[in-house]
């Protein structure tokens, strides 16, 4: 149970949402007992909260360790605030990301207690997962628009560390557009030029299929003018490392969790 004994400090607060601080930080002080749950994850939890029409997108972070409830409270900045910055940060870049609304923090002098971010609760009509997982209508369109998006993230210098398929919505638009906005995003570099094989890696965790990977690979050497042939290698090459890692991790996990039986 969250423990607000300690005062709630509020770091930032967008400016169209001031005058609705009182109730928004009512809300996160009853997050356990109020609201409706989103996503109930082992490390996170997502509640929205209705605003007068607006529907606001909570996402509470897991306590920190002690070690980093001293680092994220004196040296670091907490997940909550690095997200709410760069969601700021991404739309000043105009690159899709749900509108920030405000992060908290509930500290004490030992660090960091509990972190939450808050924004606008945005209703998409697929993310990417889809593509992957499905056999989805003008999937090579939205596949060939993403790549479009996501080079003009590499050429600002963006590199999204959490790239992966189920933090990008999708919105369709009239006549074959679509929209793509980006999620959970506390991690991420920024380049002043982002080098070719950086921005291959970002892709590599986005989705297992070859054929996937050649669309892409097709439409990003268009607008890089880079040989498809070497981008298509590079990419691929990345993403087969990406997935034997990957399952290597899993099938460790699952022995270690057979002996601990």
């Amino acid at each position: 149970m969250h423990n607000f004994e300690k005062k709630i400090m509020v770091y930032k607060l967008n400016d169209a949402f001031l005058e609705k601080k009182k109730q928004i930080e009512n809300f996160i002080k009853n997050f356990d007992n109020s609201g409706k749950i989103f996503i109930k994850g082992n490390r996170n939890t997502i509640k929205l909260f209705e605003l007068d029409n607006l529907t606001l997108n909570i996402k509470s972070f897991k306590e920190p360790n002690i070690i980093n409830k001293i680092a994220y409270r004196y040296f670091r900045k907490s997940k909550a605030k690095r997200s709410f910055e760069y969601a700021n940060f991404l739309l000043e870049n105009n690159i899709g990301t749900p509108k920030p609304v405000a992060y908290f923090e509930n500290t004490s002098f030992l660090g960091l207690k509990d972190s939450y971010y808050v924004s606008e609760h945005l209703q998409c009509d697929l993310t990417y997962r889809e593509l992957v997982e499905t056999d989805y209508p003008d999937a090579e369109n939205i596949l060939r628009q993403f790549t479009q998006f996501t080079f003009s993230m590499h050429e600002k210098g963006i590199e999204f560390l959490d790239h992966s398929p189920g933090n990008t919505l999708i919105i369709k638009r009239p006549e074959g557009k679509y929209d793509f906005y980006l999620v959970d995003l506390n991690r991420m570099k920024f380049h002043n030029k982002m080098d070719f094989e950086t921005r291959m890696k970002n892709l590599s965790k986005i989705t297992p299929k070859e054929d996937m990977v050649a669309i892409m690979s097709s439409e990003y050497a268009k607008l890089s003018e880079i040989d498809e042939a070497k981008v298509f290698a590079t990419m691929w090459n990345l993403t087969k490392d990406f997935q034997y890692r990957f399952y290597r991790k899993k099938r460790i996990k699952k022995r270690l969790k057979f002996w601990k039986k």
